[in-house]
């Protein structure tokens, strides 16, 4: 039923009795307004508050109306006319804090009339409101450290403990400015055009964004099918933890492959082997991680999300490799062949300086969040409407009760390392393209790396990836005739002598190169048998590419070679490529990404439509 008055329906939200009111028109809000806080509506300083309240309500009436205007005309603007509308919109702000400002005056004059004591004065500390509306006016999102929030009455809070009042933060273990500010720009780098359809929740880890999604879905003696290479802590969470008997007994299913096909004959495979869990009414869940840790390959994930979809399965995808500048996994048009939800570790590229661990899941708005009580019914991605109630929903089910939240701090500090994602991409794509290939020229090394050409996931990677370029991520063992002469103790000679032009540091998505042993570190989780599955051996290196550049790199490792391996095997490193090759190789991958790249923005035209 449409409301018969919806000026009033948007005055309402503005009163302090906005879910008991008895008023029918503004000036029965105004008149309540007053009266709730014990003034008298004839006095002077009751008519003189009431003409300003009247008009607030009046602005909040008016504002939603410009909101929908705004949704009606704005796909059919012509790029001046966006401008023209965005910058009398940002006036109207600017004018909004001014009357703020102005009324702080008063309020402040009124607040401290009410402190009777100097030692309450410096409890009390300055009333927040004073000092935060200029603030508005930052140029970075401001950090907010608190933990609490003030609120404005009663029937407000109420609203917001419900998820009713977005103005009411209530407690930073929830929200918190900061925290939504960057969790607004992950959904739009994400998502692109289709952001307003997507909500994302900011987390302490990457992990913890794993752990809450997983607990969000998975119950009792369900099913999860992971693809086989993802990091070590995802497969201990999910075997050591989810797959205990004493915990949720989950039936935890790998599968091998990057197609859609092999994902199918898996699936196929893995109903076989768990038909009496769905029997009883037991559920599938896919994870996926792509480009995966720690060969960095790419799996076909809207394909495998099509297969999985048409199945009437969930998808998971940890996306924190790729990013979404190399894969934006939601930006696909149609939905089926978008994850339903998506994960990133903050802490590695998306961040890049390894200052801060940070997590967040990227999800359909209705699985993210409902107002209490509620329920939504929405299209799946195949179109057809399902319904979801608010206690499914990440927010109430997980991140309400579960505290793993993140600062303000470490968003900042997320939000700061976002603004260079592309270009520190970008560069240590090309210093991937150049080291690996480099290093593939060399016959003693196994180079896992979707930038080989011949390589088994070069054509896919090629396929999906932005430009075709490779994660920053891949792998190099000595499993080949040559390299398995080199002893073991050579190897870790050769291993420990990287340093420093190579970090030996446990992470990854620095902006320096960092090398590590997956079996002893990364991913010593696994058994040795699960090891040798995920193409993972004791000389196995990971190689996170930095921005440095390659060719330093690879002098270093030369260097390593001849000082650690050449006494074992010579001849070893005389048949690494020449300077002059590995400079052309530099030369000519360098010209060739830049070129595509810049061939691959949009026209100046476009720009002035």
């Amino acid at each position: 039923m449409t409301n018969p008055n919806p000026d009033l329906a948007f005055a309402r939200q503005l009163s302090p009795r906005r879910n008991s009111t008895e008023a029918h028109d503004l000036a029965g809000l105004v008149d309540e307004q007053l009266r709730h806080f014990g003034i008298e509506p004839a006095s002077e300083y009751g008519l003189r508050l009431g003409a300003l309240a009247a008009q607030l309500y009046g602005a909040n009436a008016a504002a939603h109306e410009l909101w929908a205007v705004t949704v009606r005309e704005l796909a059919g603007l012509e790029q001046r006319d966006r401008v023209a509308r965005f910058n009398a919109k940002r006036f109207l702000c600017f004018q909004l804090a001014k009357i703020l400002d102005t009324l702080q005056n008063p309020l402040r004059k009124s607040y401290q009339s009410l402190l009777d004591a100097p030692a309450q004065t410096a409890v009390k500390g300055p009333y927040p409101l004073f000092d935060n509306v200029t603030a508005l006016f930052s140029a970075t999102p401001v950090i907010t450290r608190t933990a609490t929030y003030m609120y404005a009455c009663t029937e407000w809070v109420e609203d917001a403990f419900n998820g009713r009042e977005p103005l009411h933060e209530i407690y930073s273990r929830l929200l918190n400015p900061t925290s939504i500010s960057l969790a607004n720009h992950i959904v739009d780098l994400e998502a692109g055009p289709l952001s307003g359809e997507y909500l994302a929740w900011n987390f302490n880890s990457g992990m913890a964004a794993i752990d809450a999604t997983l607990a969000n879905l998975v119950g009792y003696q369900d099913v999860v099918l992971a693809s086989r290479n993802v990091y070590g802590g995802t497969y201990q969470l999910l075997h050591d933890w989810y797959g205990k008997q004493s915990n949720l007994d989950v039936a935890v299913r790998w599968f091998d492959g990057f197609t859609a096909e092999s994902f199918a004959a898996a699936l196929a495979e893995t109903r076989r082997a768990c038909a009496d869990r769905l029997a009883a009414g037991r559920h599938v869940y896919v994870f996926l991680e792509s480009p995966c840790n720690p060969h960095g390959y790419v799996l076909d994930v809207p394909g495998i999300c099509r297969v999985a979809h048409e199945a009437g399965l969930t998808v998971i995808c940890d996306a924190t490799v790729g990013t979404p500048i190399l894969q934006p996994v939601l930006q696909r048009p149609d939905p089926m062949e978008r994850p339903d939800f998506v994960i990133h570790s903050y802490t590695k590229d998306l961040a890049g300086s390894g200052t801060t661990t940070a997590g967040v899941c990227i999800g359909r708005n209705e699985r993210m969040f409902i107002p209490k009580g509620d329920t939504v019914t929405a299209p799946g991605p195949d179109g057809r409407p399902r319904t979801h109630r608010w206690d499914e929903s990440l927010f109430w089910n997980v991140y309400y009760v579960k505290g793993a939240f993140l600062d303000a701090d470490k968003a900042f500090e997320v939000i700061n390392g976002m603004r260079t994602v592309e270009l520190r991409v970008l560069n240590k794509c090309i210093n991937t393209l150049v080291f690996a290939r480099a290093l593939a020229r060399h016959p003693a090394f196994h180079v896992c790396c979707s930038a080989v050409e011949g390589n088994e996931n070069h054509g896919l990677a090629s396929r999906l990836m932005f430009l075709g370029l490779p994660a920053p991520l891949f792998t190099v063992d000595l499993e080949t005739p040559l390299g398995r002469q080199v002893s073991r103790r050579a190897f870790q000679r050769f291993f420990d002598s990287l340093e420093p032009a190579f970090g030996l540091q446990v992470t990854l998505g620095q902006v320096n190169t960092v090398v590590l042993c997956p079996a002893l570190t990364s991913h010593s989780e696994l058994s040795d048998d699960a090891l040798r599955e995920a193409g993972i051996s004791p000389t196995t290196i990971r190689v996170s590419v930095g921005e440095e550049d390659p060719r330093s790199l690879l002098a270093h490792l030369m260097r390593a070679a001849e000082l650690a391996i050449e006494p074992d095997c010579p001849g070893f490193v005389a048949q690494f490529p020449s300077p002059g090759e590995i400079d052309r190789l530099y030369e000519e991958i360098y010209v060739d990404v830049h070129r595509r790249y810049a061939r691959s923005r949009p026209r100046m035209t476009s720009m002035l439509d």
